[in-house]
C-alpha cells in the first residue's frame, strides 16, 4: 500500500491498527482520532502490521514525509535511524537486564520497541507531549502485541511520575532538541531551581535536551542506567556545563561517542550527534570518550579513550577530549608558535558603525574598509586584493581633540545620531574606554573565517582590510616575508578540515582563536624550503 500522505490518513491507519486499545485515548488523542474519517482496507492494515512486527516504523516514516523538518522543529522532533538505535540498545543489553524501560521523548516508539524486543520482560514507558506522536506510539505498541507491558504518557517528561522500584530502569532515547527561546519561562525556572537544589550550575539559555538530562537524574536511582543521543552542543557551550556536571555527579557518565560532522546521523537534520552512556549510583572516576567517522563505526559503544575525572572536571570544552591529537609530523609546529590568532572587534551596533551606503561626512582617517561578512572572504579565493566592494567601519579614536573644527563638527553630528539610537547605552559600547571608539585591530596579513559548514577560508590580505568579529586575523609573532605568508596561507587552505573545529547544532563548525592556534603547520624552515608533507 502507498504510505499515508496526510495527517488524517495517518491517524486513521493508527486507529485501525488498534491504537486506542493500548491504554485508551486521552482527550487530545480522542479529538485527533475523531477528526479522521479516512478508512484503510483490512489488507492494508495487515500489511502495515507485518512491517511493524518486522521491526520497521512505517508510521514514523510517513509522519516524517508528511511534516517537514521545519514543521517538526518546534517540538524538537528528529527521528533516529535504526543503526544508531541498534548500537544504543546493544550497549544497554551488555550492562544489565532492566525491569523497566523509559523513553523520555518517545515519538512513534522506535527506541521503546527496539528495547522491548531485547528485554522481553521489561515494563515499557513512553512519554511525549504531542498527541499525534502518542497515537502512533500506541498503534505500534498494539501492532507489536505489547499492550500488556506498555504505558503511554501524554505529557511532559519533566513532570512524569515514576514509581520507585527495587530493580534497574533503563532510560534510552533521543531527547527533543528545542532551543531555549521556545521553552516556557516556568520550565526555565524549574531547571534553575532543580539544579540549584543539587548544588549545580544551570542557565536559562539551555536547550530542552539539557532539561531532560536533569529530569533523568531526578527520576532515576542508584543502579539505573541509560543512553541518550543528542546534539553535541552541550560538550562545549556554557549552558552545557550542567550536563557535564551531572555526568560527573548524579548520572554517572560511562562513555561518550561523538559522531563526526560528515557522518550526518539524522537524515532530516544537519547536526553532530553525541551518544552519552551513563550508570547512576556513584561519582564518575573516568569516562571513555571517542569520535567516530561514520554510524557504522559505532559498534556496541564499548570503545573509547579513558579520561580521568580530574581532566573532565577541569576541561570546559569536552569535544577536544574526543579527538586523538596526532603526533606532529617531523618539522611541524602549532600555528600558534608562528602567529597569534585574534578575533575582530565587536562593534556593538553594526547598523551605526558599519556604513553600507554612502559614508557620512566624516574624515577619511576614521573610515576603514573592513571585512564584515564571512562570504567576502570565501568569495575572495586565495587573495583579497581590493577593498572596492567592502563596507567601511567608523573607528574613532578615544581622544577627539586631534581633529580640526570642521572635522569635529561632523563627528559630533554623527555621534548625536548614534546617541539618538541609544548606541552609547549598549552593553558593548558602555564597556569601552570611550563608547564611540570601536577599536579595530591593525590589518592582519592573513584573514580567516571561523564559523561555517565548510573548512575555514584563509585569505592573504593584500588590500590591508580591517576585520570585525566575523573573522580571525593571523598576526605573525616575528617578521615573515610575503612569500612565507603566501605559503602558510596555502598550506592552511589545503590541510585544515572540519574535524579540527567544534560542531554546533545545525552543522556549523567553529574555530575559537586558541583552537586555530593548535592547527599543525610546517616550521618556518620547511615553509622556506617548500618541503611540505
Amino acid at each position: 500500500m502507498p504510505p499515508p500522505e496526510t495527517i488524517e490518513s495517518l491517524v486513521a491507519l493508527a486507529v485501525a491498527l488498534g491504537a486506542e486499545d493500548a491504554g485508551g485515548f486521552s482527550e487530545p488523542e480522542a479529538a485527533l482520532a475523531s477528526a479522521s474519517e479516512l478508512m484503510h482496507s483490512p489488507a492494508d492494515v495487515r500489511h502495515v502490521r507485518s512491517l511493524i512486527r518486522a521491526g520497521l516504523d512505517p508510521l514514523g516514516d510517513a509522519y516524517c514525509a508528511i511534516r517537514t523538518p521545519e514543521d517538526r522543529r518546534y517540538l524538537g522532533q528528529t527521528y533516529t535511524p535504526a543503526a544508531i538505535i541498534k548500537a544504543m540498545v546493544g550497549w544497554a543489553s551488555d550492562q544489565g537486564d532492566p525491569q523497566r524501560i523509559v523513553d523520555p521523548g518517545a515519538g512513534s516508539g522506535r527506541y521503546l520497541l527496539a528495547a522491548a524486543r531485547r528485554f522481553p520482560r521489561a515494563e515499557l514507558h513512553g512519554a511525549d507531549i504531542d498527541p499525534l506522536a502518542t497515537i502512533m506510539l500506541r498503534a505500534n505498541i498494539a501492532a507489536s502485541g505489547l499492550g500488556d507491558r506498555a504505558t503511554v504518557h501524554l505529557g511532559d517528561y519533566r513532570a512524569l511520575t515514576l514509581e520507585k522500584i527495587n530493580a534497574q530502569t533503563l532510560f534510552i532515547g533521543n531527547p527533543p532538541y528545542v532551543r531555549h527561546h521556545l521553552i516556557d519561562p516556568e520550565w526555565k525556572q524549574w531547571l534553575l531551581a532543580t539544579a540549584a537544589r543539587r548544588g549545580l550550575d544551570a542557565s536559562g539559555l539551555a536547550g530542552l535536551h539539557v532539561h531532560f538530562f536533569l529530569a533523568t537524574a531526578e527520576h532515576g536511582q542508584p543502579g539505573d542506567y541509560g543512553a541518550f543521543i543528542t546534539s553535541s552542543e552541550w560538550l562545549d557551550v556554557n549552558y552545557g556545563k550542567l550536563v557535564r556536571q551531572l555526568l560527573l555527579d548524579g548520572l554517572g557518565g560511562e562513555s561518550l561517542h561523538v559522531l563526526a560532522p560528515t557522518a550526518e546521523p539524522f537524515a532530516d537534520a544537519t547536526t553532530t550527534g553525541a551518544i552519552t552512556c551513563f550508570k547512576m549510583g556513584q561519582p564518575t572516576e573516568k569516562m571513555k570518550v571517542r569520535r567516530v567517522e561514520t554510524v557504522a563505526d559505532l559498534g556496541r559503544l564499548a570503545k573509547g579513550r579513558a579520561i580521568s575525572r580530574e581532566r573532565l572536571a577541569e576541561t570546559n570544552r569536552w569535544s577536544v577530549l574526543t579527538r586523538v591529537t596526532p603526533k606532529l609530523p617531523e618539522g611541524y609546529i602549532e600555528l600558534g608558535e608562528l602567529c597569534r590568532v585574534h578575533r575582530g572587534a565587536v562593534t556593538g551596533a553594526n547598523d551605526v558603525w558599519v556604513q553600507r551606503g554612502p559614508t557620512p561626512s566624516l574624515p577619511d582617517s576614521v573610515l576603514f574598509p573592513t571585512v564584515t561578512k564571512a562570504r567576502e572572504l570565501f568569495g575572495a579565493g586565495s587573495r583579497l586584493d581590493t577593498v572596492e566592494s567592502l563596507r567601511k567601519v567608523v573607528d574613532l579614536p578615544v581622544d577627539l581633540d586631534a581633529f580640526d573644527a570642521l572635522e569635529r563638527r561632523a563627528i559630533e553630528r554623527f555621534l548625536r545620531a548614534a546617541k539618538a539610537k541609544r548606541v552609547h547605552e549598549g552593553y558593548v559600547a558602555s564597556a569601552r574606554k570611550a563608547w564611540w571608539s570601536v577599536g579595530l585591530r591593525e590589518a592582519a596579513p592573513i584573514l580567516a573565517t571561523y564559523m561555517a559548514r565548510r573548512p575555514p577560508a584563509f585569505v592573504r590580505n593584500d588590500a590591508q582590510a580591517r576585520h570585525i568579529n566575523i573573522a580571525h586575523g593571523l598576526y605573525p609573532r616575528e617578521s615573515m616575508t610575503a612569500a612565507l605568508l603566501d605559503k602558510l596561507a596555502a598550506h592552511l587552505r589545503s590541510s585544515v578540515s572540519l574535524t579540527q573545529g567544534r560542531t554546533y547544532a545545525g552543522g556549523l563548525v567553529k574555530f575559537e582563536p586558541k583552537e586555530m592556534e593548535r592547527i599543525p603547520v610546517p616550521s618556518l624552515a620547511m615553509l622556506a624550503e617548500g618541503a611540505l608533507v
